[in-house]
């Protein structure tokens, strides 16, 4: 199985991953040929793959282009990371006038951009998508070995707040009066800031159908306006992703 990794905008740590995966990829090396991954080889051959990993967003006219050559030479494409699947934290530009933000970063124009940062899955087909910010090496583990044995990847569906509860966590926003994106967050961190008293800030991204208008009542009831929900989601790993881009 040809394997490329590639990377678009983004931080590089989705990748980091993969080097969590030492052990098992070395077991894996009969199986599995990594042919182009510019962040662990100086050597790399762009021909067919059969599995490609993609992570950061689509944000530049080139990126676009590499994106859909990726998607041409690809059996099956991975969008790894927040960035990947939603757009990142760079999409929170998608919310504001592009060349305000653009003029706050640079004091002259020298670098071409598009106005828009988008996920992978708005240009080309997406075969998976391996949540979170960054993606941990349990679900990249899990998405492989589902692959390479032909069966269904099995990933949370459920909302974050499930987790809270088997994990025994009280309740941030009762116990604490915390904002939290828990019930509208995908599963998958391990309930991890919720664990140390901390209000969920939804980086798995949003469930397939996240509630909205109730997380705004709860967010009236502690206090705080429309405003401040539509904020914690703009500012968000996950503010563009498809599931509630269109309602905030």
């Amino acid at each position: 199985m040809k394997v490329g990794v590639f990377k678009f905008s983004s931080c590089d740590g989705c990748q980091l991953a993969f080097f969590e995966l030492e052990e098992e990829l070395l077991e894996l090396s009969r199986i599995i040929s990594v042919e182009y991954f510019l962040e662990a080889s100086s050597s790399n051959r762009w021909e067919h793959f059969d599995l490609a990993f993609v992570e950061g967003s689509i944000s530049t006219k080139e990126e676009e282009e590499r994106i859909k050559k990726i998607r041409e030479s690809s059996k099956l494409l991975v969008a790894i990371g927040a960035c990947a699947v939603s757009g990142g934290i760079q999409s929170a530009r998608n919310f504001e006038d592009f060349s305000q933000v653009y003029s706050s970063v640079y004091s002259y124009k020298h670098y071409e951009t598009n106005h828009y940062s988008k996920p992978v899955g708005d240009f080309v087909e997406v075969d998976f998508e391996l949540r979170g910010c960054p993606i941990n090496k349990e679900s990249l583990k899990e998405l492989i070995g589902a692959i390479i044995q032909g069966r269904s990847f099995q990933m949370p569906s459920y909302p974050l707040c499930l987790e809270c509860k088997r994990k025994g966590n009280p309740c941030v926003v009762v116990a604490h009066g915390l904002s939290c994106l828990g019930p509208i967050t995908l599963a998958g961190c391990g309930a991890l800031c919720p664990s140390y008293k901390r209000g969920c800030y939804g980086c798995y991204g949003p469930i397939e159908k996240p509630n909205l208008e109730a997380l705004e009542e709860g967010y009236r009831r502690l206090g705080k306006d429309e405003r401040a929900l539509k904020e914690s989601l703009i500012l968000s790993f996950n503010a563009y992703n498809k599931n509630w881009r269109g309602q905030i």
